[in-house]
């Protein structure tokens, strides 16, 4: 199992996982904040075409996430999985037979993938996130969250990959120009994650089984990589360097699990 991004930022959001066993290759979509054509030069980037593709997960309805699901749906015949609620937040589009509805707890089988969703704390109608099992290896995906909870922290555990938001240092924040409900939304339980309050998380899910760890969603008003690598290598005594940050337009290459 190995997984990329293909972006992670306020200007979009798009996550591949993929297994292969034997012949078959299951892959995964998850979020999709880009246009049509910028999907697929990132995709591109990948060494991957979105007909590659065997289904997109949508976290929530934000405009960074879903970007263009629906008419990548459409167009290669994708089944799309969300919410409910954001399905409703988005207008309850028709997607043509494709749409599948997620909730908390219940496992989704793409191909030789499990995803298990599980809610999280965000200023959205039902926001979910995910953790990836091709069986033998856990990928525990985190971002656009604003508080910790003992759910969250649950679905975690274990993982031998964990993609973490680290969307702002605290006092980057605080001092930027934005305005105050802004600084608030953000800040708050139902907003993002800052760096310190991301690696409060990884410590409580941190083992020595923990091959990959990324920081992803950062800010770039209201944060740095290096601020967001110190803070999850002091929570889990790796080296900074160890610490993959995910960039907005680049995102990261291919991290194996095996």
């Amino acid at each position: 199992m190995r997984f990329c991004s293909l972006g992670s930022g306020s200007g979009g959001n798009a996550t591949v996982v993929e297994t292969t066993s034997g012949s078959r290759t299951s892959r995964v979509l998850i979020d999709c904040g880009f246009s049509a054509r910028e999907l697929e030069t990132r995709l591109a980037r990948a060494g991957l075409r979105s007909a590659d593709l065997d289904a997109v997960f949508i976290t929530h309805e934000h405009g960074d996430h879903v970007g263009c699901a629906m008419t990548l749906a459409r167009r290669h015949r994708l089944p799309l999985w969300m919410s409910r609620g954001t399905w409703r937040a988005i207008g309850e589009p028709d997607v043509e037979g494709l749409l599948q509805f997620a909730r908390d707890g219940q496992p989704i089988a793409v191909g030789d993938l499990m995803l298990s969703p599980y809610t999280v704390a965000h200023d959205a109608q039902e926001p979910l996130q995910l953790r990836v099992s091709d069986g033998a290896h856990h990928l525990g995906l985190l971002t656009d969250v604003g508080s910790i909870t003992s759910h969250l922290l649950a679905n975690l555990q274990g993982c031998d990959a964990l993609l973490l938001e680290c969307n702002h240092d605290r006092d980057m924040l605080e001092q930027s120009r934005y305005p105050a409900s802004l600084k608030a939304r953000i800040g708050g339980r139902y907003g993002h994650l800052s760096n310190d309050t991301a690696a409060e998380i990884l410590r409580a899910c941190r083992h020595n089984g923990l091959r990959h760890l990324v920081a992803a969603h950062l800010s770039e008003q209201n944060n740095r990589p290096d601020l967001a690598r110190a803070a999850l290598a002091q929570a889990c005594g790796a080296l900074p360097n160890d610490i993959v940050v995910a960039d907005p337009v680049l995102g990261f290459g291919w991290l194996d699990l095996r």
